[in-house]
């Protein structure tokens, strides 16, 4: 009986030793504990006036499964550098890269529960990445997008420092949230200092852009 007895002790043992690891929390108790004070997860866009709008201390997060692309979003999580050159809603003050810090474990919890959180909006499958004449000429002419938004080309960052960046959009963004954004941009953002685009280009000039901003590294 006592040698049963330390057999079955000693499985027990070995059992736990073995199980897969698993979280302290959540992803989304983890994100209501940390990054609430700053995000919103719950749509649809709250921003009802520009005051509400300023008073954001981050970006609304409720359609960040549709937005981010999680290898990029978890990494990010874990070791985080500014996406805004400038501080969020503000033209003047420098980002100060101070976003907090996840452990490799609850990063990947926060990214999981991050990315189930989607937009209807976005159908899959549309935009392939892709440079055309006519995008580069919608891109930085036309528009122009580098007024507001930093981009990279032969090695180099060029473009405007009020929005958020988009050097390694290629990577960050899901290129079929690019168009969703940028053909019904009132759904995502209804108070906001970008344009709505897709009252000035046609919806294949919109997939155009989107393709390109898809090639940026």
């Amino acid at each position: 009986m006592r040698l049963l007895a330390v057999t079955v002790s000693l499985g027990a043992a070995l059992l736990v030793m073995t199980a897969a690891p698993s979280y302290a929390a959540g992803g989304d108790a983890i994100f209501k504990k940390s990054c609430t004070s700053c995000h919103y997860t719950d749509g649809p866009a709250k921003e009802k006036t520009i005051a509400d709008q300023l008073a954001k201390k981050g970006p609304e997060l409720w359609y960040a499964g549709s937005k981010f692309q999680k290898a990029w979003l978890t990494a990010w999580l874990q070791s985080p550098k500014p996406i805004r050159p400038l501080k969020y809603n503000s033209i003047t003050d420098n980002n100060k890269g101070d976003h907090p810090k996840l452990p490799a474990g609850d990063a990947a919890a926060v990214a999981d529960f991050l990315m189930g959180l989607t937009s209807s909006e976005v159908k899959a499958g549309i935009i392939k990445a892709g440079s055309t004449p006519q995008a580069k000429q919608i891109f930085i002419k036309k528009m122009p997008c580098t007024g507001c938004h930093e981009y990279s080309t032969g090695g180099e960052v060029h473009g405007g420092k009020s929005g958020p960046s988009l050097v390694g959009a290629g990577k960050r963004l899901n290129p079929d949230w690019v168009y969703a954004y940028l053909a019904n941009i009132k759904v995502f953002k209804p108070i906001r200092d970008m344009p709505d685009f897709a009252s000035v280009l046609n919806p294949k000039e919109l997939e155009n852009v989107a393709a390109y901003v898809a090639t940026f590294e």
